[in-house]
């Protein structure tokens, strides 16, 4: 169902190799001021062409990524291939590595009513917008999405671990992760990458925005190059990992909130309406509670912190415009009953709120309610998988910010162009 293709990338000249870790860039979201800061330093940093930054910032990563072109910091492969993509992480408290085991290749661009790629977060207007104008300036992609596919018999892992063999790149990214890339040429081999992928639905984990920006830019493009047969506007980047046999690792994002506008006390006491109340020992010990009951929840405020727990009998009397499915997650109990019911902030509201922001660093929430910068915290517990992928396949979608895969993909590593000199190639070569 989902057509993939291998990509004749731009990387970093080879004389830049040993300094791929200072060229490299975390998502924009992931990542603190004081280090976008740092990032934004470097002249030579993949962060000036994925976030640009400053007056007229698109024009400015055009202006950047045309320099790069003509001093060759940038080289683009002659003939396209598959990049092989595995990450070494370590969870806190634990010992032994995890391996997150992928690829990155072109995908096509599919309009969500097509079901080939299935999302579970909503986009926002604003952010889409920003992508759809980089992109059709730039013509180029600098940071994967991250998609899901299900294969239990692991048929292209052998093929990834050979590649591993003898990587492009080595390296230890912000995050401690060991990151390293990998490259497929071998037409035969490539020809089965995209023989799995097509009988397989796609679920996006991560990069909602940046997604829904290259569907509408292609849609924008509708009926142009019609000589040509693989048309560089239709296809996307992406990071694909399996679900199976992988270690996907989703963590939870937290919620905190400012301008309360009414009382401790008096919020306390909303609260005790629909939950069972408990104060907490130490806020900062909060962080590595385990919350094994459902509809449970951590809460910083001011210099206390206790236990959620909906009271069960509560659940029916929820008023809520979530399906069944989605009625039933954590993180839509506490978006229909603390922001919308208890607060006053619609559902539809919510995603746009300048009082609520999202954050994934339990240090970081004590930290803003300890200062007096937020008025409270609500930490919260992970998602099991299984729960995204149902929710995926019934067609809704989950509160805003209700997935953290981790680790995230890097940017920089490859720089995929969709222009379409660039772009062009027989890629009918590669199917059977």
């Amino acid at each position: 169902m989902a057509e993939i293709l291998p990509i004749k990338a731009w990387l970093y000249n080879d004389t830049l190799k040993s300094k791929i870790e200072e060229l490299t860039a975390p998502l924009f979201d992931v990542v603190s001021s004081r280090q976008r800061e740092l990032l934004y330093q470097n002249p030579l940093n993949s962060i000036h062409l994925s976030v640009p930054s400053g007056p007229n910032p698109v024009q400015k990563a055009l202006e950047t990524l045309e320099q790069w072109k003509s001093e060759q910091v940038i080289l683009q492969d002659e003939k396209p291939g598959i990049y092989v993509y595995y990450q070494f992480f370590r969870l806190p408290g634990e010992h032994d590595f995890r391996c997150r085991k992928g690829f990155i290749a072109q995908i096509k661009a599919y309009d969500w009513s097509e079901k080939k790629i299935l999302r579970h977060e909503n986009t926002i207007v604003h952010a889409v917008n920003d992508r759809i104008d980089l992109l059709k300036t730039t013509q180029i992609q600098a940071s994967p999405t991250h998609g899901l596919y299900e294969d239990p018999e692991n048929r292209l892992e052998k093929y990834m671990d050979e590649a591993m063999q003898n990587p492009i790149y080595e390296l230890e990214d912000y995050q401690g992760v060991k990151e390293v890339l990998g490259l497929i040429q071998d037409p035969e081999i490539i020809t089965e990458f995209l023989e799995v992928l097509k009988d397989k639905t796609v679920i996006l984990a991560d990069g909602h925005h940046r997604l829904e920006g290259a569907i509408q830019y292609r849609k924008e493009m509708n009926g142009a190059l019609p000589e040509a047969k693989w048309k560089g506007f239709d296809y996307h980047l992406m990071y694909l990992t399996n679900t199976n046999g992988n270690h996907l690792k989703i963590l939870p994002t937290h919620r905190i909130f400012k301008n309360l506008a009414m009382g401790e006390q008096e919020f306390l006491s909303e609260l005790k309406k629909w939950f069972e109340v408990k104060k907490f020992h130490d806020q900062e010990e909060l962080g590595i509670y385990a919350f094994h009951k459902p509809w449970s929840y951590g809460l910083l405020i001011g210099e206390e912190s206790y236990l959620l727990e909906l009271k069960p009998e509560k659940f029916d009397l929820i008023p809520s415009n979530y399906p069944e499915i989605i009625k039933k997650l954590d993180l839509a109990v506490l978006h229909a009953l603390v922001f919308d019911q208890i607060l006053g902030i619609p559902l539809e509201e919510q995603r746009s709120s300048e009082n609520i922001s999202y954050e994934r660093n339990f240090s970081r929430c004590i930290h803003e309610v300890q200062s007096g910068k937020a008025s409270f915290a609500i930490i919260t517990r992970e998602l099991e998988l299984s729960q995204v992928l149902e929710v995926c396949r019934s067609g809704y979608v989950m509160p805003q910010k209700s997935t953290y895969f981790y680790p995230k993909a890097l940017g920089g590593l490859l720089f995929a162009s969709i222009k379409q000199e660039e772009f062009e190639f027989d890629y009918g070569a590669f199917f059977k």
